[in-house]
């Protein structure tokens, strides 16, 4: 699987494409198949502490942009990479940039989900806060209706893409962790109580499914098999 999501990385503008994972079986499996890949420790708490331990091993300059793209994600399109990056690109006062997409008035189930991340933007499309409460929150239309999603409502799903500047890589694992963090379980806001601020790309439609339960895992193998 994490070979699929490499492909399919490769597939985008990335210059480079690097594993990093703390598994030799991975990092085997990966050199195998002409994938880029190392070994990490395994004491990391968080995915971006693993990548930052990555961009030093590779000695990456300060300001270049790396992409997290999860290792169970083989069904990501390509695309969707080089738009988080040229978002990152584009937002020259942030330090990371990340995805959402829109949800509709019919996604009231989702909304009202603990499991799916919401995220509320400014004008400028940077993230002012995270959260698997629902929000923002209508207060007249949810006292009446909460079947549906008011069509006014900017209500976004967040999806856990990002993209970081290198230096900021490297000062995340200084970081000391947030109460708000602690509790949403969200480490995305431990960057936001530290003042640095994070770019929000919208998608316009879902991400494919991601590999969470063997369920899933038969869906993408089928999905898989259906495009050859």
């Amino acid at each position: 699987m994490v070979v699929r999501v490499a492909q399919k990385a490769k597939l985008s503008s990335a210059r480079r494409i690097v594993v990093a994972a703390d598994s030799d079986e991975i990092v085997v499996a990966c050199r195998e198949h002409g994938v880029e890949a190392l070994l990490t420790s395994i004491e990391h708490p968080t995915g971006t502490d693993r990548l930052a331990e990555a961009a030093h091993l590779l000695a990456l300059g300060p300001d270049e942009i790396v992409v997290n793209v999860q290792g169970d994600e083989p069904l990501i399109p390509s695309r969707v990479i080089g738009q988080v990056a040229a978002c990152l690109t584009a937002h020259t006062d942030c330090a990371i940039a990340t995805a959402a997409c829109p949800l509709f008035p019919q996604d009231a189930r989702e909304f009202f989900d603990p499991n799916v991340v919401k995220v509320v933007v400014d004008r400028r499309g940077r993230a002012l806060y995270f959260s698997r409460a629902p929000i923002p929150w209508s207060r007249e239309e949810f006292a009446v209706n909460r079947d549906r999603l008011p069509t006014e409502l900017p209500a976004r799903r967040h999806i856990g893409l990002y993209a970081y500047r290198t230096r900021f890589l490297h000062e995340f694992p200084r970081l000391a962790r947030d109460p708000l963090e602690e509790q949403e379980k969200l480490e995305q806001l431990r960057a936001i109580a530290h003042g640095f601020r994070i770019a929000v790309q919208d998608l316009g439609s879902p991400l494919p499914p991601g590999v969470d339960t063997a369920a899933d895992l038969e869906l993408v193998r089928a999905v898989w098999a259906s495009q050859g």
